[in-house]
């Protein structure tokens, strides 16, 4: 079976998690801040807070910004669920802006449109999540212009897309956001096993996700309610979380990190081998915006459905049935059971809709080799003849 997604794993990674093996830290050593630093540097930002999960820095950058009780959080309905949950976490109210039909990222227009609704109904976001589907950045500039008319606050949801640029900088320098947040789970473009991590160039921002990620607790003296002289101690100024990386999880990352670059150049060599090889066939290839660079976490086809009898499931399973590991991202997060309670309807984001009803992630990972490449092809090509 060809995954849509797999990590790469080679000796240098190994040799760095046995180095980490043999020192004197597993868990809290100098690993961590050394993973930090190299993916702020990446990525243009000044801090960066490494965690267990990217839902982990989803979460403490919503506390880190204020969110509560009652507040208003907006994301992507084209999203996994955790970039909704971690405004639940907090006690917020959820709700979602359609997609672009062309990105598959939150429509601008959509949004202006409902911000101005949302304005005169006093019901406006105190954050705004905006997800990077499948690498490719939104439009943050244009968003980025409308919370500084609104007033909401801006972390990009960038899980699919460390490596990727906006307007020709690199997706994570946090240009027109608070906080980026970025996943390592192993389907990622680079992985620590599971992890996730919070860039910021905030430093109130940045102190305030270290204390959330390790239950609320500080050594810095100057955070501390009372004063102490004793070298021991620590305070726990608020509640926090154990959401603390280890140092095996970041010594991969540091070791996969010297790679990026080279992934998404492959994934980039891969894409255009499969839009050379699809455009004859009934599928909608992904749009890649020019002022974007992808990351290309995924590469997720529509089936035409005005071109071919054949629907989106029928299409899914005999390429399953052909040993190709397709997947579909995502069903809509309104369209859940659990957010269903709370008054969601399955048409109210219609475009969202209609790109789930026809799309196919189809395997897309740096090591995907020409030869599974043409399998897929083939095996589309079976299906559709």
């Amino acid at each position: 079976m060809i995954p849509y997604g797999k990590q790469d794993i080679n000796q240098q990674d190994i040799d760095a998690i046995v180095d980490v093996l043999k020192s004197d830290f597993l868990t809290q050593g100098p690993q961590v801040p050394l993973f930090e630093k190299t993916v702020a540097d990446y990525c243009g930002a000044k801090y960066a807070v490494a965690v267990n999960s990217a839902t982990s820095a989803l979460h403490i950058a919503c506390l880190a910004l204020g969110l509560e009780k009652n507040d208003w959080l907006w994301t992507s309905p084209n999203t996994f669920v955790a970039s909704a949950n971690c405004g639940l976490y907090c006690g917020a109210k959820i709700d979602f802006v359609d997609i672009d039909p062309q990105t598959y990222n939150i429509s601008i227009e959509a949004l202006k449109y409902k911000l101005e609704i949302a304005k005169n109904k006093g019901t406006l976001p105190k954050i705004l999540i905006p997800v990077h589907f499948a690498g490719q950045s939104c439009d943050m500039k244009s968003i980025r212009e409308l919370a500084d008319q609104y007033g909401f606050r801006i972390i990009e949801d960038a899980s699919h897309a460390i490596g990727g640029r906006y307007l020709d900088t690199a997706v994570g320098g946090c240009q027109y956001s608070d906080i980026t947040v970025f996943s390592f789970h192993p389907v990622k473009i680079i992985t620590t096993a599971e992890g996730g991590i919070a860039t910021t160039n905030d430093d109130l921002l940045s102190g305030r996700m270290q204390r959330l990620r390790s239950h609320g607790v500080t050594r810095d003296t100057k955070h501390m309610s009372t004063e102490t002289d004793d070298p021991w101690s620590y305070q726990q100024i608020e509640l926090g979380y154990n959401y603390r990386m280890t140092d095996l999880q970041a010594a991969l990352g540091v070791s996969q990190m010297q790679r990026l670059d080279s992934y998404i150049e492959q994934r980039h060599k891969i894409r255009c081998k499969y839009d050379q090889y699809l455009k004859e066939l009934p599928v909608i290839v992904p749009f890649q915006s020019e002022y974007t660079h992808s990351a290309l976490h995924l590469y997720p086809v529509q089936i035409d459905t005005a071109a071919t009898t054949l629907d989106r499931k029928q299409v899914f399973e005999q390429l399953r049935q052909a040993g190709i590991g397709v997947n579909v991202h995502y069903i809509p997060v309104h369209t859940q059971p659990y957010y269903q309670r709370y008054g969601f309807k399955t048409n109210d984001f219609p475009a969202a809709l209609k790109y789930y009803q026809r799309t196919i992630s189809l395997p897309m990972f740096s090591t995907l080799t020409n030869e599974q490449l043409l399998r897929v092809v083939s095996s589309l090509k079976n299906i559709f003849s």
